[in-house]
Parts: structure tokens; C-alpha cells; sequence
């Protein structure tokens, strides 16, 4: 595909599908801040947070449609990496809780990235972060700066 036809399909996919999203998230938003059931407010943060995943996977493939870099290209032939990290995080934690007797546990991610992670009008991706974090008891810190991003999680076991 041309990079002409790639950015023509970047500008569809912007103005068509992601539009659509942050619209429905927006709507979601609203049910939200109106619902006074805790647990239909939990189900509608989850879906909230499900559609905010899905804005940031559009966006992604919207910088990579414009991208032409081979770095992005290599990532992109391994859809299976987040699915098996996810996987990894969760055997982990799993373990932790059930076997170390831990009274803590702190998680620490580092990328050395463009940074970007903060919270951005429109956009709820960390916000979704910081509210699951805050709603099992954690404490988030995120650091972000051009030179990457740095995530610390601290979790007391005993709210797990």
C-alpha cells in the first residue's frame, strides 16, 4: 500500500470510526455521572474503560497507517505480545497473592518511549487506570518525560 493510500486511510479511520468512539464514549460518560446504582456503575466504568481501549487501539493504528517506521512495523507483526503479556502479569500477580504472604505488592513499568502517559482531555485511558487502581485499594505514580514513562503501582495484599 502506497504511503498516500496510508494516510488517506489514517484520515477515514479518524474522522469516521474514532469519531464514532469518543462520541459513544461521551455518551457512556453521561450515563455514568446520571447512575446511582453502584452496580450498574460498575459495569458502565468497565465499559467506559473497554471503549477507551478501543479509541487508543484505533489511534495506534491511525500513527501507524502515517508511520513508516520498521520499529512499529515489527511490533505490529506480534498482535499476540499484549494478550501473552496480560497472561504473564496475571500468572504473576496470581502467584503472589496466593503464595508469598506478601503484605505489598509493587508493580513498575518503564518504556523509553516519546512519554505522553497523563491525563488528556477526552482521552480516559489513564484515568480508567487510576480509578481501578484507586478501587483495590492502590496508589498509582505515573512519570512520563520524553525520554519514556515510568508506571509504579502499590498494592496492601490484605485489600486484594
Amino acid at each position: 500500500m502506497s504511503i498516500t493510500q496510508r494516510v488517506k486511510l489514517a484520515q477515514e479511520l479518524h474522522d469516521g470510526i474514532a469519531q464514532d468512539l469518543v462520541g459513544l464514549g461521551y455518551g457512556l460518560d453521561a450515563l455514568l455521572a446520571s447512575e446511582l446504582d453502584s452496580s450498574k456503575r460498575q459495569v458502565l466504568r468497565g465499559l467506559r474503560f473497554d471503549t477507551s481501549s478501543l479509541i487508543e487501539k484505533v489511534r495506534v493504528e491511525i500513527f501507524d497507517l502515517r508511520s513508516d517506521s520498521e520499529q512499529l512495523d515489527e511490533l505490529n507483526s506480534r498482535p499476540e505480545i499484549p494478550a501473552e503479556l496480560s497472561k504473564i502479569f496475571s500468572e504473576i500477580i496470581s502467584n503472589v497473592y496466593q503464595h508469598s504472604k506478601a503484605t505489598q505488592l509493587e508493580i513498575n513499568i518503564r518504556d523509553n518511549g516519546i512519554g505522553g502517559a497523563e491525563e488528556k482531555t477526552n482521552h480516559h485511558g489513564m484515568q480508567g487506570i487510576a480509578e481501578r487502581v484507586l478501587e483495590i485499594g492502590g496508589q498509582l505514580q505515573i512519570q512520563s518525560s520524553f525520554s519514556g514513562t515510568e508506571i509504579d503501582i502499590i498494592l496492601p495484599m490484605a485489600k486484594l
